[in-house]
């Protein structure tokens, strides 16, 4: 199957949104036994973002949409379906993209959800955002990765604590007949070496090693496989954005793969991991940077707690 596809995507908005409270390394050391050094040598995560008073994974999740919303320049009306990536909402019902519907005043007549697939969450959303479309009609969609981690933490243990931050990252996509577009999905339900229970009264738990060894092999995995599907090869892309875990899992991603160091996006060391929020973050920093333009050829990798993983491959 080559890259072009019946119906496809394309991105023409983005949009993010950050807490106003800023920690950096040396500000967890109020938190656990730590140091900036510690941190920094094996995460390359410097600073993160928490959440304030008046602010969750709503807010958050809000403010992105709207900025994506005007920076695509369709009218609102136009959205077919709203899916929010989140594992850190604040009610189970109603969802975080109930709340985002109301928020934003959009018609009662959409597809509206929460989509929970931890870190590799907003490629899982947008994957079935392109479905719900392609069944049932319309042009645009709107799918948002927004987390508040930073109330699914357990803040005596380092090992976790110092490696997430809270963060929201919205696409506008549209839907698009032949336009080049490829995908993965997988799950390992089989290794739930990432656990989080309800907010607060389960703080998150993880094996570190367990959860390295699976990424490392996973990115190439997931990034062989859209190109295979593709028919194109690592040079014809032009950037690889991952989700932002750890320095040393997008070091060892790209040693395994062969190619220069500089395609793979990174942007950890200022926002840490915010979960299914991280690649939509990174899509808009590049975009407004003027990294990313229209027309460039993208591979999207993530992976995370339960265990899942998903790739897309397609235009900017």
């Amino acid at each position: 199957m080559g890259l072009k596809n019946m119906y496809g995507l394309r991105i023409i908005g983005t949009g993010r949104a950050l807490p106003s409270r800023v920690l950096t390394n040396d500000d967890m050391t109020q938190y656990v036994e730590t140091s900036d050094e510690w941190i920094t040598s094996r995460t390359g995560i410097r600073q993160r973002y928490f959440c304030g008073e008046n602010e969750n994974t709503t807010t958050l999740a809000i403010e992105a949409a709207k900025k994506a919303l005007e920076k695509a320049g369709i009218d609102k009306g136009e959205i077919s379906c709203v899916l929010v990536a989140t594992s850190s909402g604040e009610y189970a019902m109603p969802s975080t993209a109930c709340m985002v519907h109301k928020a934003l005043e959009l018609d009662e007549n959409i597809t509206v959800m929460d989509v929970g697939a931890a870190c590799a969450g907003f490629l899982y959303a947008v994957e079935t955002a392109r479905a719900l479309m392609i069944a049932n009609g319309g042009r645009y969609a709107l799918v948002i990765g927004a987390e508040q981690m930073s109330h699914v933490l357990d803040m005596a243990d380092r090992n976790t604590c110092v490696l997430f931050g809270d963060g929201a990252g919205a696409a506008v996509l549209m839907l698009e007949e032949d336009a080049e577009y490829v995908s993965v999905t997988g799950t390992r339900g089989d290794m739930a070496i990432m656990v989080g229970g309800p907010r607060r009264e389960q703080p998150m738990a993880m094996e570190g090693q367990n959860v390295f060894r699976f990424a490392v092999s996973t990115i190439p995995m997931c990034v062989e496989k859209l190109l295979e599907k593709g028919g194109v090869t690592l040079e014809d892309v032009d950037w690889v954005v991952c989700h932002q875990a750890n320095q040393r899992i997008l070091d060892a991603s790209v040693r395994r793969l062969g190619v220069p160091a500089e395609k793979f996006y990174k942007n950890l060391d200022r926002y840490a991991n915010t979960s299914a929020a991280s690649i939509p973050l990174a899509l808009d920093e590049m975009m407004e940077s003027g990294k990313l333009v229209s027309g460039q050829r993208i591979i999207m990798c993530g992976f995370g707690g339960g265990l899942t993983w998903a790739g897309v491959m397609m235009r900017a």
